[in-house]
């Protein structure tokens, strides 16, 4: 009889706080509480951390300090980048066409949808492979006859694949047309260089990078002039107004710190348990597909799709077991309604129900790896037998 245990693989949705980050954060919520524009000696502290902390995230992605705009989430960073290159366009005079793709999280996807009813923008969806990854060319035929924006994930935050954004980032600036990316589930896993990359805005969460929940990052390229979604004060360089949450600021640049100091020994762990993970689901399943690329993915991320299987009740039994998983986009999960990224990919609605998440992190063991397998298989089996029995 198989103990029961607490394994946590949903780690695509959210991380645990780094200790590291912790004792970081701490001094900015009782020693250093000043508001960080007062003029007075408490405010310059909190004012000189967070640059501080600005000039530390900048170095990661090899940009100026100044193209670094500190936000609540990625969904913030996501809407100032669409919604303010879609107001710029609109005062210029300028085509409003915003291109996308169908597998966006939905910070991006119900943003751009939300201003072609709103703005009169025009949404461009462009289609994707198999693997959920966009295709160049039907790339280049939407940026050919002029947008906005371009917005374009750089790993699928549902089944795991990487864009080549250098590729299609050339593609856009080509054609003149500004390119975002929504790196979230690529920040500590992916290189974020924005030079390389060749992108004009990216959007990034710490709470995805064992940093604090509610922080986030958009980098605006120099010469941009986003309009601020948020209005109010002139924070952000007059891109976003509020208050600065300077511990969570600090957390955050000290999370990315340690995730791109020590990426070696992080990618080599997610790689292996995460590989353990596919082997013996695949092996041991009958029918089990591995969804997304199956080797341009993120290292800690597996994604399938378990015919016969309602996500959503198997969710249930993984979870009165003590595991921890997601039906796909954390977003999404308890969703009767079939994926729309599985959709995109070509899958049936009924597969596009059938698809499971599990994304490994620092804390997972071989040991969680072995129990959740183990879990798995009892649970599918019972799952299609009880199916089978009220077909019949």
């Amino acid at each position: 009889m198989t103990i029961k245990r607490e394994v946590y693989l949903d780690y695509s949705a959210s991380t645990p706080v780094d200790p590291r980050v912790i004792d970081a954060m701490m001094p900015y919520f009782s020693e250093v509480y000043g508001n960080s524009t007062s003029s007075h000696s408490q405010g310059r502290r909190g004012e000189n951390a967070i640059e501080e902390a600005r000039a530390r995230v900048a170095q990661i992605l090899n940009c100026q300090p100044s193209e670094i705009v500190f936000t609540s989430c990625g969904s913030e960073s996501d809407n100032l980048a669409i919604r303010g290159a879609a107001w710029l366009a609109s005062q210029q005079a300028r085509p409003t066409r915003l291109i996308t793709s169908p597998v966006e999280h939905s910070a991006v996807i119900n943003t751009v949808l939300q201003l072609g009813s709103l703005l009169d923008a025009t949404p461009v969806v462009v289609p994707v492979d198999r693997h959920s990854l966009v295709k160049p060319d039907r790339f280049a035929d939407a940026c050919r006859r002029g947008a906005a924006l371009a917005s374009v994930i750089y790993a699928n935050n549902e089944v795991g694949s990487v864009n080549d954004l250098a590729e299609l980032a050339a593609i856009a600036r080509q054609h003149d047309v500004l390119f975002h990316t929504d790196a979230v589930q690529a920040g500590g896993q992916l290189s974020l260089n924005v030079e390389q990359l060749g992108v004009d805005m990216l959007s990034l969460s710490a709470h995805k990078f064992y940093g604090p929940k509610g922080i986030g990052v958009l980098y605006v390229k120099d010469g941009i002039e986003l309009p601020s979604v948020l209005t109010g004060g002139g924070h952000e360089g007059g891109r976003r107004a509020g208050t600065h949450n300077t511990a969570f600021i600090v957390g955050m640049a000290t999370a990315l710190e340690l995730a791109y100091s020590e990426t070696k020994e992080r990618l080599t762990h997610f790689r292996k348990v995460r590989d353990q993970l596919i082997d013996g689901l695949c092996s041991r399943i009958a029918g089990a597909q591995l969804t997304g690329h199956p080797a341009d993915r993120l290292p800690s991320h597996a994604s399938f799709v378990l015919p016969g299987v309602e996500a959503n009740a198997l969710l249930m039994h993984l979870d009165l077991n003590g595991i921890a998983a997601s039906s796909g986009s954390a977003c999404k999960t308890g969703n009767p309604e079939p994926s729309d990224v599985l959709l995109a990919l070509g899958y049936s609605p009924e597969e596009a129900l059938c698809g499971l998440r599990l994304s490994v992190g620092l804390q997972t063991t071989e040991a969680d790896v072995h129990y959740a397998l183990d879990v798995l298989v009892e649970a599918v089996g019972k799952l299609r037998r009880l199916k089978r029995e009220i077909v019949t």
